[in-house]
């Protein structure tokens, strides 16, 4: 296996592993077999996202918690999608403190910043969740001012985090990403992120407010 192939593999394989650990950590439920009334909720709603298979593999562990309640499957998509980006965080910056031995210097510069992105796009993740976290407080139906404000600082933080996640890849894509393994390695990682996000913001949107 020639070296750049073998640190992608490398790489990919640590961030499936993340994402089996995302899973099981997430705060919105314990993993469970979920019933049938949440596999259908579940694949509809997953339809609805440009990430069909990703969306319920990650998500469908936690059926028995969200049931059929948009809410909680928004919460449960939130705090995967936050997991998601602490991780990629951290990987992306284990690679900045190792160093980019042999690469361009270019490239090597937009590793740094697209830990950067990483960072800030994590922190966002964070906050979303959190907000999230408010609205399922307040049950199924949530309403009023409070639950309209939440969802909107979670649809705006949800967008940044997105932009910060296409910064990274542009970048690395204009340094020439397709002859650097460590680039390449990084951005197999924003790729999955951005899936969980976009899918995490479709939920969100989708949050129904009840009339006060």
């Amino acid at each position: 296996m020639a070296p750049g192939t073998r640190s992608t593999t490398t790489f990919l394989v640590f961030f499936m592993a993340v994402a089996a650990a995302v899973v099981a950590s997430a705060s919105a439920a314990t993993p469970c077999v979920a019933p049938q009334s949440a596999v259908a909720f579940l694949r509809a709603r997953c339809a609805s996202t440009p990430y069909h298979l990703t969306c319920y593999d990650a998500l469908i562990p936690y059926g028995c918690a969200f049931q059929t309640s948009q809410v909680k499957l928004a919460r449960a998509a939130a705090d995967v999608n936050a997991a998601s980006l602490k991780n990629l965080k951290e990987r992306t910056k284990e690679l900045v403190s190792r160093g980019v031995p042999g690469e361009a210097p270019g490239v090597a510069a937009e590793v740094r910043d697209c830990g950067s992105a990483a960072s800030s796009a994590s922190g966002l993740a964070k906050q979303t969740a959190a907000e999230v976290a408010k609205l399922e407080a307040m049950g199924d139906a949530p309403r009023g001012s409070q639950a309209r404000w939440a969802v909107s600082n979670a649809k705006t933080w949800l967008s940044a985090a997105m932009t910060n996640e296409a910064s990274c890849a542009d970048g690395l894509g204009s340094a020439g990403a397709a002859a650097s393994p460590a680039a390449r390695d990084v951005v197999a990682g924003v790729v999955t992120a951005k899936q969980y996000t976009s899918i995490a913001l479709s939920f969100v949107n989708a949050i129904p407010i009840a009339v006060s």
